[in-house]
């Protein structure tokens, strides 16, 4: 089901591109219905660099159980690296 619901943050990082590494400043989280991802909702998140237009984005389209995964081993390393993850 498509929720509309869209969740968008500031974030700091680098993505590749075709034309190689780019900052990343946003990133903007939805569920939907995937452009190229063999299911029918995935969850997809763009990261982008607002100020440099479309050619600095990176968009990626995951299975809900994939996404959830994904949050866990987010966590999951976050934690194991403590206190140098706050540094960061």
């Amino acid at each position: 089901m498509c929720s509309y619901v869209t969740e968008k943050t500031d974030i700091a990082g680098s993505g590749k591109g075709p034309e190689g590494w780019f900052r990343l400043n946003s990133a903007t989280v939805y569920f939907d219905h995937p452009f190229h991802a063999p299911y029918e909702h995935t969850l997809n998140i763009d990261f982008v660099d607002n100020t440099a237009g479309p050619r600095a984005r990176v968009a990626v389209e995951l299975s809900a159980e994939s996404a959830r995964e994904l949050v866990r081993c987010i966590e999951s390393a976050l934690a194991a690296a403590g206190s140098a993850a706050d540094v960061a």
